[in-house]
């Protein structure tokens, strides 16, 4: 699913479309393997008559509810999340049936900074927490090739040009 380009100004470009590095899906895959191979396990095993067929159904409930919670939702979640980084701004979009989408402005970001775990570092992500003007603040966390983007965000904050002063203040 791309990002919708009806939210982007006419003069503003596209420079890196991310979403959660891939490494946040393992384990909602391996949840549904197991909840796969937990079922598969039961229908086997279980005996063929009355009693093996209520376990059965038991074991499918709790599976299906495990392979839904665990695995399915974060999936479509993960799908789901966009983080659009522009020549005016990061947008951030998240959320399956209830959407949200947060804009923080280039020229109003004062501080951001990368915090990398051993596993981060190996698989080259990070989480870049953006703080701006006003306590907005956008927190990123799983970015692919996080140390690429976070200079790529601070060339864009450098170019990107400071606020105009409001006529009030000119004329004070």
């Amino acid at each position: 699913m791309a990002f919708p380009a009806e939210v982007l100004s006419e003069q503003e470009e596209v420079i890196l479309h991310l979403r959660p590095h891939g490494k946040s899906v393992v384990g909602p895959v391996v949840v549904l393997l197991l909840t796969l191979t937990g079922l598969t396990m039961a229908w086997v095993l279980l005996p063929g008559n009355e009693g093996g067929r209520i376990g059965l159904a038991l074991v499918a409930a709790i599976m299906l509810y495990h392979a839904v919670r665990y695995g399915l939702v974060p999936l479509v979640a993960w799908r789901c999340t966009h983080w659009v980084l522009t020549s005016e701004r990061l947008l951030t979009q998240s959320g399956v049936l209830v959407r949200e989408r947060r804009d923080l402005p280039l020229n109003r970001v004062n501080d951001h900074a990368l915090t990398q775990s051993l596993l981060d570092r190996i698989f080259g992500t990070g989480t870049l927490v953006i703080d701006s003007i006003g306590e907005q603040s956008a927190r990123l966390s799983g970015v692919p090739r996080a140390q690429q983007v976070q200079t790529r965000l601070y060339e864009l904050i450098e170019l990107s040009p400071a606020d105009e002063p409001d006529q009030d203040e000119v004329s004070a």
